[in-house]
This record gives C-alpha cells, sequence and structure tokens, in this order.
C-alpha cells in the first residue's frame, strides 16, 4: 500500500531563479567609476539634448508622421523594396505637414540616420529612440550621435572623384575634427586643408607595403650587386593633392555642418557646442583605448573575449571599450559576431557582453542574427535590454524553447571553462521546475551540445538518483530514443 502522503522527490530543484542567474553571476553591476569630465564651457548634457531636438525636430515630426501612417497594415513606405520615401508616402507628408516633399525625404533620411525610424521590408516603424525622445536626453543624444557619425551619407559627394580619394578623406576627417575641437575656435579652410594633405599622406604611405619577392639589386660600375639581391628601394606613397583634396573638403564640411557638427562660411569652420563634445567623446575613447589593463587592443575579436574570459567585470568591460575604441563600429560589431557563431559557447556569451557596451549602433546587426537559432536567444535578450528592459525581466521574451536552448548553451560553456559545483547550481537557472521535466525538454530542444552538457551534469553532481536519471537521457539522445 502506497502512501497519499506527497514526499519530496530528491530530482525537484531548488526554486525556480531567472534562467541566467548562475552564468549571469559574473555579470553584476557594479559602481562605475566617475566619468571624465567635458572641457570647460561644454554645456550640460541637458543643453546639449535640447540642442539635439532642436537640430532633428523635422526628422522626429516625419518619424511620428511614419508611425502613424506608415506601421504594419498600412500602405508601403518605400518604393522597390529599398529603403528611400516612396514618392505617393513623400506626397502623402507633405500634404499632412505642410513641407515639399523634397524637404520629407531630406527628413525621412536624416530620422533613418538617426534611428528615429527602422524600415523593414516596405513598412517603417519607430526606432527605440523616438519612444523616449520627450524623456530621455540620452537617447536623444545618441541619436545625434549616431548622425554625426554617418555625417558622409548625410550630404552627398560630389561627381568626378574617385571612390578611393572619397575614401581616403572620410578616414582623415576624425584627424581634422580633432583639430577643430582643440583649436576651440575658428580655423581657416586653407589650414584645414594642408592639415587634410598631411593626413591623406600618412594613410597612404602607412598602405604602402615592403615587397616580399626577391628585387633586383642596383649594380656598381665593375657590375657586381650591392647588398643582398633581396634588397631593393622601399616603395613610397604619392603625396596628396591638394587640388584634388579641396572639393572633397568642401564637401566633408558642409556636409558636417548639415548634421549640426560645425558652422562653415567665409573661409573657416568651426565646431558647434554639440560636435565640440561629440569629438572630446571620441578622444576620450582613444584614451581609454590606449590604457588598455590587459593589452588585448591588436587581438582579433575571439582572442580578445579568451583574453577577457578569466577577468572581472569591470575590467572586462574596461577591455571591450578600449577594444571597440580601436577600430570602427562596423567591423567591430561584425567581428564578435563572428566569434559568437564559433562552437565556444563562452564566447558567446561574452561578445554579446562586449555588444552591450557598444550598444546602439550595433541594433540593426544584431537584429540580422535573429534567424540564426544559436545567435536567437542572445539577440532577443540584447534587444529586450536595449529596449529598456530590466535585465532580469529581459528573459521573458524567450519562448520556453529559446530558453531552454539558452540552459544548455550556457551549460555547455560552464562544462568547457568552469568547475563542477557551478555545472550543479547551473540547475538553478533553468526554468523548468523538476529535473525530468527540464530532461525532457532538453532532449527536444535539439542543442549539438546536447550529449555532453548531460554527461558532464551527471558526472558533477552528487545524488545518485538525479546523476542516473541524467545519464538516462545522455544515452537517449545519444542514440536517438525517446
Amino acid at each position: 500500500m502506497t502512501s497519499r502522503i506527497p514526499r519530496d522527490s530528491r530530482l525537484r530543484l531548488v526554486r525556480p531563479r531567472p534562467l541566467a542567474a548562475a552564468p549571469r553571476a559574473v555579470n553584476q553591476r557594479h559602481p562605475r567609476r566617475a566619468a571624465p569630465r567635458p572641457p570647460e564651457g561644454t554645456p550640460a548634457p541637458a543643453e546639449l539634448a535640447g540642442m539635439a531636438r532642436s537640430r532633428l525636430a523635422g526628422a522626429a515630426r516625419v518619424a511620428r508622421w511614419a508611425d502613424a501612417a506608415l506601421g504594419p497594415g498600412r500602405a508601403g513606405a518605400t518604393g522597390e523594396g529599398t529603403a528611400a520615401l516612396s514618392d505617393a508616402s513623400a506626397e502623402r507628408a507633405a500634404d499632412t505637414l505642410g513641407l515639399t516633399a523634397d524637404q520629407v525625404r531630406a527628413d525621412w533620411d536624416t530620422a533613418r540616420l538617426a534611428g528615429l525610424i527602422e524600415v523593414h521590408g516596405d513598412s517603417a516603424r519607430p526606432g527605440w529612440r523616438l519612444r523616449a525622445w520627450n524623456r530621455d536626453d540620452s537617447a536623444v543624444l545618441r541619436g545625434w550621435v549616431a548622425l554625426f557619425d554617418a555625417w558622409s551619407l548625410a550630404c552627398p559627394e560630389p561627381g568626378g572623384h574617385e571612390p578611393a580619394a572619397v575614401a581616403e578623406v572620410v578616414s582623415a576627417m576624425p584627424q581634422v575634427l580633432s583639430f577643430l575641437q582643440l583649436s576651440a575656435g575658428p580655423v581657416p579652410v586653407d589650414q584645414l586643408l594642408d592639415l587634410l594633405q598631411q593626413r591623406v599622406t600618412e594613410l597612404r604611405t602607412e598602405r604602402c607595403e615592403i615587397p616580399y619577392d626577391p628585387q633586383p639589386a642596383p649594380a656598381t660600375e665593375a657590375g657586381e650587386p650591392v647588398g643582398p639581391a633581396a634588397s631593393g628601394p622601399l616603395p613610397v606613397a604619392e603625396p596628396a593633392d591638394g587640388a584634388v583634396l579641396a572639393p572633397l573638403l568642401d564637401w566633408a564640411l558642409r556636409a558636417l555642418a548639415s548634421v549640426g557638427a560645425l558652422t562653415y562660411g567665409d573661409g573657416q569652420a568651426t565646431l558647434t557646442p554639440l560636435g565640440s563634445w561629440a569629438v572630446w567623446v571620441k578622444l576620450e575613447q582613444i584614451c581609454v583605448a590606449a590604457q588598455s589593463p590587459a593589452g588585448n587592443i591588436e587581438q582579433s575579436a575571439e582572442d580578445m573575449l579568451r583574453g577577457c574570459a578569466q577577468l572581472r567585470p569591470n575590467a572586462a568591460r574596461a577591455e571591450y571599450r578600449a577594444w571597440l575604441a580601436a577600430r570602427p563600429v562596423g567591423s567591430a560589431v561584425a567581428g564578435l559576431l563572428g566569434a559568437a557563431r564559433g562552437e565556444d559557447a563562452l564566447l558567446r556569451g561574452l561578445a554579446f557582453e562586449a555588444l552591450r557596451v557598444v550598444g546602439a549602433p550595433a541594433e540593426p546587426d544584431v537584429r540580422s542574427v535573429l534567424d540564426e537559432p544559436a545567435l536567437r536567444p542572445y539577440a532577443l535578450l540584447w534587444l529586450a535590454e536595449h529596449d529598456g528592459a530590466d535585465a532580469e525581466d529581459a528573459y521573458g521574451v524567450l519562448t520556453r524553447e529559446e530558453a531552454t536552448w539558452l540552459w544548455v548553451d550556457t551549460a555547455a560553456a560552464v562544462a568547457d571553462h568552469g568547475e563542477a559545483p557551478m555545472l550543479v547550481r547551473h540547475l538553478e537557472a533553468a526554468v523548468q521546475p523538476t529535473v525530468p521535466a527540464l530532461l525532457d525538454e532538453v532532449r527536444a530542444v535539439g542543442h549539438p551540445r546536447t550529449v555532453q552538457v548531460l554527461v558532464a551534469l551527471a558526472a558533477a553532481h552528487p545524488d545518485p538518483a538525479l546523476a542516473k536519471a541524467v545519464r538516462r537521457a545522455a544515452f537517449q539522445v545519444h542514440t536517438g530514443g525517446s
């Protein structure tokens, strides 16, 4: 005769905890060090945000119109699969807002560059910054900085120039902007042109490579070669031509003026308060890069993440910031996502921690990996936190299957790089209330590391009954049984 009194099963998990409670223990929030103060005379953040709101007022107005008129299920926003506003939509907006169609298109492009509008197929939806536009100064400043970073797209480049020359000017402009910021006043365009010539020549010199093939050595009068045969004259970069660069500098200054970074006229240029603040922020990032504590700046994304695996959270974030500041955002984000696609689950988690440091500029790339099963749970959590969700509450965006996949993936990281007790504690992070329920869903989720994770968990767990059940599940997954 069996008892009707319910008993605690040794296969019952301890109290449920959020999914990533165990792996995110190393990512607990710690007080941040005081941020460096901007130069004297820089307006307060609230005042800077007011300037940015004023500069982007037209873009915000068009974005709100698009939110109401071009959302899902409404008439198409764009034409022919491009992000450009269709003629019909531009005319509708012009009639509604009292603008010309050209003004609407210009504000539409600005709104996209500032992250106020996101285009998906033939529909448009507001970006997260538009939702926070009136209450979050940091969201406004991030939107303007995104526009500032995209200055070369804000104004069409002049025709008749080689793409390589345009690219050189775009690459050299940060140094020109730094000079303007340090000058703290008007600078003659002729002086900026001299600086641009020097910087472009430096860039060309840096690209020159010493040939590795044996080169013929110069001969003496007697016909004997001088020095080793492999030696030869080093390549010399062609100096930049001021006549070619002058119209490109004019284009760059006009484009930067169009986004509100500087004023340009009467043969001189001056940074606006917004532009001076943005350039100072960039210079501070370079200083952070120069002070990398662990020396991972020159490493690839994968090697950098491996180097950060044993660091404490604050030290790891400092490394991420330094590594990111030393390279363009686009290539840095691509490198981190490439590392996340590898077989090492620990690097997958660390890559998305680094992407949290990147912030808003990484959003389009993170959204683009939502269709990749191995990255989708991480991307969904990143996007939820990016949209303002608390780190613990963000897990509500995952389906049960996605949460289970993430549990297995994190367990694989613990099994590969952690200790046995940590793997046992990782059971607390599962969403399932009992081990049998967890094992059933783990078998069904199809993670490629399922067998290894279960074998490692069975070997680590001190409870013989639970270990036996986990081993049986591992065998069933291995043999394809149920």
